[in-house]
């Protein structure tokens, strides 16, 4: 299947956390600001569930299908006025972007292999300050919400 000429205005946001509420964030090569997975459908019809496994291999390395990962869908949608310098790269009436939140329960802290073209590093981080160190606002109130969601899985 060929890619589209322009991003899908539809993202996952993946909060990778630990057992002990420890968060994942990534540094953006484009911007050098931190932030969970995130990333765009490949297709429209792409699920929501299979552009979050991929988004997290590409941007990670981590196998989603492992036994002791745990990927689950939160339920929650945000939708955010795309950035006026990213407009670019959607087509020309485009100008919001809906985005499903996902939360990427680990055992423990596990390796990660970034993608050098989209990421320089990464860092775990006690939830709070994971939320305190995103950029998008959408990523910290997500991050917020961790607690809320570990609590509901036990």
């Amino acid at each position: 299947m060929q890619a589209p000429a322009y991003k899908i205005p539809e993202s996952v946001l993946v909060v990778i956390f630990t057992a002990d509420l420890e968060v994942l964030l990534i540094r953006r090569t484009d911007a050098g600001t931190w932030q969970s997975v995130t990333g765009s459908k490949d297709f429209v019809h792409e699920a929501w569930h299979e552009t979050a496994k991929r988004e997290v291999h590409e941007e990670t390395g981590l196998q989603t299908d492992h036994l002791d990962l745990q990927l689950s869908d939160w339920g929650l949608e945000n939708i955010y006025e795309i950035y006026p310098s990213w407009r670019s790269r959607y087509a020309p009436q485009v100008s919001r972007n809906t985005e499903r939140v996902f939360g990427l329960a680990l055992p423990s802290r596990m390796p990660v292999t970034l993608n050098p073209q989209e990421h320089t590093e990464f860092q775990w981080l006690p939830w709070r300050q994971a939320a305190d160190e995103c950029f998008s606002p959408s990523n910290a109130e997500a991050i917020l919400m961790l607690p809320r969601f570990v609590k509901g899985r036990s």
